[in-house]
Protein backbone atom coordinates (compact mmCIF):
# COMPACT_ATOMS: atom_id res chain seq x y z
CA UNK A 1 0.00 0.00 0.00
CA UNK A 2 1.18 3.40 -0.82
CA UNK A 3 -1.18 5.66 0.16
CA UNK A 4 -5.06 5.20 1.97
CA UNK A 5 -7.36 7.61 0.80
CA UNK A 6 -10.66 8.32 2.86
CA UNK A 7 -13.48 9.77 0.89
CA UNK A 8 -16.80 10.21 2.27
CA UNK A 9 -19.45 13.28 3.31
CA UNK A 10 -18.46 15.96 5.54
CA UNK A 11 -18.53 14.79 9.35
CA UNK A 12 -18.22 11.10 7.73
CA UNK A 13 -14.90 11.41 10.27
CA UNK A 14 -12.34 11.31 7.30
CA UNK A 15 -9.81 13.63 9.57
CA UNK A 16 -10.19 12.06 12.36
CA UNK A 17 -10.63 8.43 11.43
CA UNK A 18 -7.49 9.73 9.31
CA UNK A 19 -5.23 10.84 11.58
CA UNK A 20 -5.35 7.67 14.18
CA UNK A 21 -4.94 5.25 11.12
CA UNK A 22 -2.15 7.43 10.06
CA UNK A 23 -0.58 6.68 13.54
CA UNK A 24 -1.45 3.07 13.53
CA UNK A 25 0.01 2.41 10.45
CA UNK A 26 3.11 4.95 10.98
CA UNK A 27 2.03 6.69 7.63
CA UNK A 28 1.98 10.32 7.58
CA UNK A 29 -1.52 12.15 7.34
CA UNK A 30 -2.58 14.66 4.85
CA UNK A 31 -5.59 16.76 4.71
CA UNK A 32 -6.55 18.05 1.98
CA UNK A 33 -8.50 20.86 2.40
CA UNK A 34 -5.34 22.90 4.29
CA UNK A 35 -3.47 22.37 0.70
CA UNK A 36 -6.45 24.46 -0.39
CA UNK A 37 -6.66 26.68 2.57
CA UNK A 38 -2.36 26.59 1.57
CA UNK A 39 -2.48 27.74 -1.73
CA UNK A 40 -5.16 30.20 -1.48
CA UNK A 41 -4.41 31.74 1.50
CA UNK A 42 -7.94 31.90 2.99
CA UNK A 43 -10.44 29.31 4.93
CA UNK A 44 -12.76 26.98 2.75
CA UNK A 45 -16.01 28.89 3.90
CA UNK A 46 -15.18 32.37 2.43
CA UNK A 47 -13.48 30.36 -0.71
CA UNK A 48 -16.91 28.68 -1.32
CA UNK A 49 -19.03 31.66 -0.86
CA UNK A 50 -16.70 33.97 -3.05
CA UNK A 51 -15.75 31.67 -5.91
CA UNK A 52 -19.19 29.71 -5.86
CA UNK A 53 -19.26 25.80 -6.10
CA UNK A 54 -18.24 25.20 -9.51
CA UNK A 55 -15.40 27.45 -9.32
CA UNK A 56 -14.13 26.04 -5.64
CA UNK A 57 -14.85 22.49 -6.65
CA UNK A 58 -12.00 23.32 -10.00
CA UNK A 59 -9.74 24.96 -7.19
CA UNK A 60 -10.13 21.99 -4.94
CA UNK A 61 -9.35 19.70 -7.93
CA UNK A 62 -5.76 21.62 -8.72
CA UNK A 63 -4.90 21.11 -5.02
CA UNK A 64 -5.74 17.74 -5.02
CA UNK A 65 -3.69 16.86 -8.39
CA UNK A 66 -0.84 18.76 -6.63
CA UNK A 67 -0.38 16.10 -4.34
CA UNK A 68 2.76 13.75 -4.50
CA UNK A 69 3.34 11.17 -1.38
CA UNK A 70 3.86 7.62 -0.11
CA UNK A 71 3.00 6.06 2.76
CA UNK A 72 0.10 8.68 3.60
CA UNK A 73 -3.35 8.61 4.33
CA UNK A 74 -4.84 11.14 2.70
CA UNK A 75 -8.14 12.23 3.59
CA UNK A 76 -9.60 15.14 0.79
CA UNK A 77 -12.94 17.34 1.16
CA UNK A 78 -16.61 15.78 0.68
CA UNK A 79 -16.45 17.19 -2.40
CA UNK A 80 -13.30 15.80 -3.84
CA UNK A 81 -15.70 13.51 -5.69
CA UNK A 82 -17.15 16.02 -7.84
CA UNK A 83 -14.10 16.51 -10.13
CA UNK A 84 -13.22 13.14 -11.78
CA UNK A 85 -9.63 14.61 -12.90
CA UNK A 86 -9.01 14.30 -8.98
CA UNK A 87 -10.23 11.10 -8.45
CA UNK A 88 -8.47 9.81 -11.20
CA UNK A 89 -4.98 11.59 -9.24
CA UNK A 90 -6.22 10.10 -5.81
CA UNK A 91 -6.96 6.15 -7.16
CA UNK A 92 -3.06 6.43 -8.91
CA UNK A 93 -1.71 7.42 -5.37
CA UNK A 94 -3.31 4.73 -3.57
CA UNK A 95 -6.18 2.30 -2.23
CA UNK A 96 -9.65 4.48 -1.92
CA UNK A 97 -11.36 3.67 0.96
CA UNK A 98 -15.07 5.07 1.21
CA UNK A 99 -16.69 5.75 4.90
CA UNK A 100 -20.05 5.36 4.52
CA UNK A 101 -22.28 6.68 7.36
CA UNK A 102 -26.05 7.12 7.23
CA UNK A 103 -27.50 10.30 6.44
CA UNK A 104 -29.18 10.25 9.72
CA UNK A 105 -26.04 10.13 11.49
CA UNK A 106 -24.31 12.47 9.36
CA UNK A 107 -26.87 15.19 10.21
CA UNK A 108 -26.58 14.48 13.98
CA UNK A 109 -22.65 15.25 13.35
CA UNK A 110 -22.93 18.49 11.61
CA UNK A 111 -24.48 21.31 13.57
CA UNK A 112 -21.71 23.40 11.58
CA UNK A 113 -23.26 23.19 8.14
CA UNK A 114 -23.23 27.01 7.03
CA UNK A 115 -19.94 27.83 8.28
CA UNK A 116 -17.61 24.35 7.49
CA UNK A 117 -16.40 24.89 4.25
CA UNK A 118 -18.83 23.00 2.79
CA UNK A 119 -19.03 22.91 -1.26
CA UNK A 120 -23.12 23.33 -1.18
CA UNK A 121 -25.41 25.37 -3.63
CA UNK A 122 -27.90 28.02 -1.97
CA UNK A 123 -30.87 26.40 -0.80
CA UNK A 124 -28.96 22.84 -1.29
CA UNK A 125 -29.83 20.23 1.74
CA UNK A 126 -27.71 17.84 3.80
CA UNK A 127 -30.07 15.38 1.80
CA UNK A 128 -29.42 16.64 -1.54
CA UNK A 129 -25.83 16.40 -1.09
CA UNK A 130 -25.91 12.88 -0.04
CA UNK A 131 -28.13 11.59 -2.60
CA UNK A 132 -25.76 13.10 -4.91
CA UNK A 133 -22.51 11.81 -3.74
CA UNK A 134 -23.57 8.58 -2.64
CA UNK A 135 -22.97 7.33 -6.04
CA UNK A 136 -20.08 8.93 -6.55
CA UNK A 137 -18.29 7.23 -3.33
CA UNK A 138 -19.23 4.19 -3.94
CA UNK A 139 -17.91 3.91 -7.72
CA UNK A 140 -14.40 5.52 -6.47
CA UNK A 141 -14.69 3.24 -3.92
CA UNK A 142 -12.02 0.03 -3.75
CA UNK A 143 -13.41 -0.37 -0.64
CA UNK A 144 -16.53 0.50 1.69
CA UNK A 145 -16.63 0.59 5.08
CA UNK A 146 -19.62 1.15 7.09
CA UNK A 147 -19.31 3.43 10.00
CA UNK A 148 -21.77 5.24 12.40
CA UNK A 149 -22.17 5.31 16.46
CA UNK A 150 -19.42 2.82 17.09
CA UNK A 151 -16.25 4.53 19.16
CA UNK A 152 -13.34 6.13 17.14
CA UNK A 153 -10.59 3.20 17.40
CA UNK A 154 -13.55 0.50 16.25
CA UNK A 155 -13.56 2.56 13.27
CA UNK A 156 -10.00 2.51 12.86
CA UNK A 157 -10.20 -0.87 13.79
CA UNK A 158 -12.74 -1.49 10.57
CA UNK A 159 -10.99 0.23 8.37
CA UNK A 160 -7.73 -1.76 9.19
CA UNK A 161 -9.61 -5.17 8.41
CA UNK A 162 -11.10 -4.09 5.12
CA UNK A 163 -7.46 -2.42 3.87
CA UNK A 164 -6.58 -6.91 4.51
Amino acid sequence: MDNIILIGMPGAGKSTVGVLLAKTLGYAFLDTDLVIQQREGALLQPLVDSLGVEAFLDVEADAICSVECRGTVIAPGGSAVCRERAMSHLRALGRIVYLHLPLEELERRLSNISTRGIAMAPGETLADLFACRAPLYRNYADLTVDVGRQSLEETVALVLRALR
